[in-house]
């Protein structure tokens, strides 16, 4: 059920546009938030957690110290050949681009995942959505999952509940939040974290 106008330009149904949907239809984006303007105080920044049967995403505003959600959701994967597939994810993750409008991307790093065969299709749904990025002429950072959890949760040993939670808490999201896209927005806290420190140390490093 979605609960707000389709923009007409967008070949799906929206991306950062519809202020509450919900949907498991393939290859459509469920968003969440609204793509407004970038703080002149913050920066945007697009966080991807890939998957070859859902990719989440997350945009928020960030100066490292405090972060608001701009849009988020996820990207049904479907298609009758890996190419539709891998396709299919660049095409929604360069209109979540055009949408947004953020100035940097962050994805989640492969993990060993239960099989060889699982393994190679993340990496081929990371590298698809990184691609768009590149594309896009985004710098684009990776996290390792472990790096995520500690930095929004504080233990790289957290589960997803509490990455939710977390997340929940720090953008004061209420309500529901989808696991992917959440996931999507942590591994943006973490990207808006890190780059948040190393200017702080940069600029004592100036000082000196």
């Amino acid at each position: 059920m979605f609960c707000a106008d389709v923009s007409p330009l967008s070949p799906t149904l929206g991306f950062g546009i519809l202020r509450c949907a919900t949907s498991a239809i393939p290859g459509v984006v469920s968003p969440q938030g609204e793509s407004g303007l970038e703080r002149p105080d913050m920066i945007r920044i697009l966080g991807i957690d890939p998957g070859s049967r859902i990719t989440g995403y997350g945009v928020i505003d960030s100066d490292g110290r405090y972060s608001r959600h701009v849009s988020s959701g996820a990207i049904i994967v479907s298609g009758d050949s890996l190419a539709e597939k891998l396709g299919l994810i660049y095409r929604e993750v360069s209109n979540v681009i055009e949408d947004c409008r953020p100035r940097e991307m962050a994805i989640e790093k492969v993990f060993m995942a239960r099989s060889a065969d699982s393994a190679l299709k993340l990496g081929q749904a990371r590298g698809a959505a990184i691609c768009a990025g590149v594309i896009m002429e985004l710098p684009v950072s990776e996290y390792t999952a472990k790096v995520v959890k500690k930095s929004v949760v504080g233990t790289g040993g957290a589960d997803k509940e509490q990455v939710q939670h977390m997340v929940k808490m720090m953008l004061n999201l209420q309500g529901k939040l989808q696991a992917d896209a959440a996931d999507a927005l942590a591994v943006a806290l973490c990207h808006a974290h890190t780059a948040a420190s190393h200017s702080r140390i940069a600029s004592l490093q100036v000082r000196k």
